[in-house]
């Protein structure tokens, strides 16, 4: 199994282009993000519990955290495991008893429990490998690139769209707005630029 990284959530935003939710997690021992798009319930879920927002009745998740509780079960952690396509997968750590269980679970759903319960979040190293974002990095290789060499003009194409998956990312997310809720799809990556 690959190392898990701990991250936090950055933050809960919302695609100006398409409406769709993104929740930014960032790595703790450095600046390294990963995105993953969500759905709008599961965005409102999250953003309420992290302003600790206070409700009427409990939403589906602070339910199954009631639920986890009352069976004398303890959430210890939840990870995000795999990427495989465009879906993410994850694990909610419970401990009953004397076992720990992984209980398979979408990441969303894992996050909006982790805020929650105030455990850890953890990813994969290679899930970060695969789909994490470093924009310093990303921008400051390119710089070396450039300043060491003239490139050909398939190198400076292949830099251009780096950098613009960068460029759309961020000109196309705002702050997450709650009034706003319509139908998203299942935790996927942003999708990649035409090859």
């Amino acid at each position: 199994m690959s190392e898990l990284v701990e991250v936090i959530i950055d933050s809960v935003r919302i695609s100006l282009t398409n409406q769709q939710r993104i929740v930014l997690l960032r790595q703790v021992s450095q600046e390294r993000y990963l995105p993953i798009w969500i759905g709008p319930y599961e965005a409102e879920s999250i953003t309420i519990a992290l302003q600790e927002i206070e409700i009427a009745r409990p939403q589906t998740h602070d339910l199954l955290m009631r639920t986890i509780n009352q069976l004398k079960g303890r959430l210890l952690r939840v990870e995000i495991v795999a990427l495989k396509g465009d879906v993410f997968y994850g694990n909610l750590v419970v401990q009953s008893g004397e076992d720990i269980l992984f209980i398979d679970s979408r990441p969303s759903d894992s996050l909006a429990l982790a805020v929650r319960a105030h455990v850890p979040i953890l990813v994969s190293q290679g899930v970060l490998d695969l789909a994490g974002i470093v924009p310093e990095r990303d921008l400051q290789s390119l710089a070396e690139e450039e300043s060491a060499e003239e490139p050909t003009e398939l190198e400076s194409g292949d830099a251009k769209k780096r950098l613009s998956v960068f460029e759309d990312f961020l000109q196309n997310v705002t702050l997450e707005n709650n009034d706003e809720a319509q139908a998203g799809p299942e935790e996927k990556t942003p999708p990649e630029p035409d090859k």
